[in-house]
């Protein structure tokens, strides 16, 4: 089923095997002896637990080739998943925390991305996260080194540890994203309360929520967000993994879709969380009485709540529309 995705970590996407190759080239010591070790650490307890490890994969790229090899992987698993649109996301200070220049970490995932773009028409925008557990001071600075790019990015987003960081910490570098003609986007209601929702809504001016699963606490947000259909960027294999729930068959992604939020099926950090996009659809058929509708639903949306023009829309729906027709045709 043709479909976009739009809420993924790119160093998220990071395989155990290429960590390991990563780590032996660039002389990176990883306290882990084989890929089998690294798998076993994927037993996360709460958010901070997976970021522990999630920078220390990260810290193994260290030249543009190795953000473009990471990039150019993940972008055959868009064209395995059928995904013909994907808003990367990118965390710049994970790297320049680590004497590792900008322009390093933004050059290699373009180019992967434009050689998707050319060799099998993988259309693509690029999100530019701050680093929540990091001072707005730092956010400042990491804004002003993108704006030399600012026409290959397209949002700015707000990312890592949520608890006690909450959105109004970055109010004024958001503005100032806005001013500069950003999108804006914040992972909020993953652990953080429905709060810190409505704080990325009022203060930062968000386009669009990351995560957002917290909200349904909310009865108030819940209908703010059906009435002007902010669009929730769910990660339905992320949200067990991180333990926000026990098991899936107690998400309440249904529940929201049944209501009209406009709820979308992303991957996050795959490699870390089980599965690329197809996997989390998978996982939710298993969990739950998955109807067709719904899916095609939740494919609808995630071009509508995408940042590509309304002609681009218009042109990936009308794949979608055509391959349900061509798919009951074939059922029939």
């Amino acid at each position: 089923m043709p479909k976009a995705e739009l809420h993924l970590h790119i160093d998220g996407a990071i395989s155990p095997q290429m960590m390991f190759d990563l780590a032996e080239k660039n002389s990176v010591i990883l306290p882990y002896k084989t890929v089998e070790e690294v798998e076993a650490a994927y037993e996360f307890s709460d958010l901070q637990s997976f970021l522990d490890l999630y920078y220390q994969g990260a810290s193994v790229l260290q030249t543009e080739q190795d953000f473009y090899d990471l990039t150019w992987d993940y972008c055959l698993h868009c064209q395995a998943d059928n995904i013909l649109h994907t808003e990367i996301s990118f965390d710049p200070q994970t790297h320049t925390e680590r004497g590792i220049a900008f322009d390093t970490v933004i050059s290699g995932t373009l180019r992967a991305l434009k050689d998707a773009e050319q060799k099998f028409g993988l259309s693509y925008k690029l999100m530019l996260n701050f680093l929540r557990h990091l001072s707005e001071e730092s956010a400042q600075q990491t804004l002003q080194s993108a704006l030399p790019w600012a026409e290959q990015i397209t949002s700015i987003g707000l990312d890592s540890s949520e608890l006690d960081h909450p959105p109004r910490k970055f109010e004024r570098v958001f503005a100032k994203a806005r001013a500069e003609g950003f999108k804006i986007v914040a992972h909020a209601g993953e652990e953080g309360p429905p709060d810190y929702i409505w704080q990325a809504i009022q203060l930062l001016k968000v386009d669009r929520i990351d995560h957002g699963v917290r909200a349904d606490e909310d009865p108030a947000l819940v209908e703010y967000l059906i009435q002007h259909q902010i669009p929730l960027t769910v990660c339905p294999l992320s949200n067990v993994r991180l333990c926000v729930y026990e098991n899936l068959q107690q998400h309440n992604i249904f529940k929201m879709l049944g209501q009209n939020i406009r709820v979308t099926v992303n991957s996050d950090d795959p490699t870390y969380f089980g599965g690329y996009l197809n996997d989390n659809f998978f996982a939710l058929a298993d969990a739950f009485p998955m109807t067709q509708l719904q899916a095609i639903q939740l494919a609808h949306n995630s071009f509508t709540a995408s940042f590509i023009s309304d002609q681009q829309k218009q042109f990936f729906l009308q794949k979608l529309i055509s391959y349900v027709e061509q798919f009951n045709a074939k059922e029939k």
